[in-house]
């Protein structure tokens, strides 16, 4: 029997079928990798898309409404199937193979939504935002007069001892407080670019006299640690101390606080503390960087349903404008007329720029470098405001 005729078709078979295999074989990982940048891209789409949706309900009076995407569990299932025959004839020469490549993909993912009511739609979105995610924001690098133009629903002017002066407000419809709450942004942004702005927490060691003549005992010392006091002994007296360091309120300063005693950065905090968690002491001294327009004061905070608002109004309502720096600040970089420039149109815009769709018109960031820039502020305050989802109530679960 002759076999040397079939075994070049053979072979082209293996060669064939091993083909096959290996490209089957690297459907598995690429399927999975396309899978989870779909999902990833999906997600960062809808948070932006929900907060231009919010944007355009406000600009025509509506309110907003917010959902979280708790979770998202996808499983893959994929199987390869394999089938090789032939047919063989005694007539010499005659060999028919033949072979099956089967490959089956199936994804089921399963989303959990999580609306926001209730206790946490008070907390998270009309609740005025803290101190915290202001210091926050900045110590990440962000525009300083970006994020208060953003953020501060405007600056509460006091006088040195923290008493209640005037109210300098940040809305176009007042345009004289409007216009001076530009010019301070801008001098603050000018001393910051510049090195010569500190934002941050105030710290001091707290002292607390107490009357011991000799060293505490054992119990004494165990007793102060645990409530994260330390017993100090004083080199004029000798009698013994409880100290503790303390980490207060955050302040804007156009000095280091560090350069302050103990004493006077209790005391700065202590004017601090008398504003709600929402205000931000600023304090610039003369003497020092910016010292010729001395100022002292604190930001006021918005809500994030405030700072919706005020995007949604700049939209079609009473606009932002130019408002020049004042003499006294240096050189600044970019100043545009809205913290946020949101176009309105009826064109589809490109799927790179951030838009939504409502009413039948399109919501769309502006395309420059800044309110690129202000959006993802924006939708970073959305994160820090909204993502924790651990203590709300039984979510929706949608199973595709």
């Amino acid at each position: 029997m002759r076999t040397h005729g079939r075994r070049p078709a053979l072979l082209r078979m293996l060669a064939t079928f091993g083909t096959l295999l290996a490209l089957s074989g690297c459907l598995g990982p690429v399927s999975l990798h396309q899978a989870v940048l779909g999902y990833d891209r999906s997600v960062s789409r809808i948070k932006w898309e929900l907060l231009l949706l919010n944007i355009a309900r406000l600009h025509y009076g509506l309110p907003v409404h917010f959902t979280v995407t708790s979770s998202i569990a996808a499983t893959f299932d994929y199987r390869t199937s394999l089938g090789v025959g032939g047919i063989y004839n005694d007539t010499p020469g005659y060999f028919a193979p033949s072979f099956n490549v089967g490959v089956t993909v199936a994804e089921n993912p399963t989303l959990s939504i999580v609306p926001m009511q209730g206790r946490e739609f008070t907390e998270r979105v009309l609740d005025p935002s803290g101190e915290e995610k202001f210091e926050f924001l900045v110590f990440q690098g962000s525009p300083i007069d970006m994020v208060m133009r953003l953020m501060a629903d405007g600056i509460e002017m006091q006088t040195p001892d923290g008493r209640f002066e005037r109210f300098i407000l940040n809305w176009p419809s007042h345009p004289q407080e409007y216009e001076e709450f530009r010019r301070v942004a801008l001098q603050l942004a000018w001393l910051n670019a510049n090195r010569k702005l500190f934002v941050g927490r105030l710290s001091f060691v707290e002292s607390t006299p107490a009357m011991l003549s000799a060293p505490p005992s054992a119990d004494e010392v165990r007793n102060a640690v645990e409530k994260n006091y330390r017993w100090r002994q004083a080199t004029d007296s000798g009698r013994y101390h409880l100290q503790r360091r303390v980490i207060g309120r955050v302040a804007i300063t156009n000095y280091d606080p560090r350069t302050l005693t103990d004493a006077e950065r209790e005391a700065l905090n202590a004017k601090a503390a008398d504003n709600p968690r929402n205000f931000v002491l600023i304090d610039l001294r003369p003497g020092h960087p910016g010292g010729d327009w001395p100022l002292f004061g604190a930001l006021k905070l918005r809500s994030f349903n405030q700072i919706l608002d005020f995007v949604a109004e700049g939209a079609g309502g009473v606009q932002e404008y130019n408002v020049a720096k004042d003499p006294r600040t240096g050189e600044v970089g970019a100043n545009p007329p809205q913290a946020l420039a949101i176009a309105i149109g009826e064109q589809v815009p490109p799927d790179e720029i951030p838009s939504a769709s409502f009413r039948g018109r399109y919501y769309t960031v502006a395309d420059t470098t800044w309110d690129r820039k202000a959006f993802g502020l924006l939708y970073q305050l959305f994160q820090v405001t909204v993502t924790d989802v651990s203590q709300v109530g039984v979510p929706v679960t949608i199973s595709k």
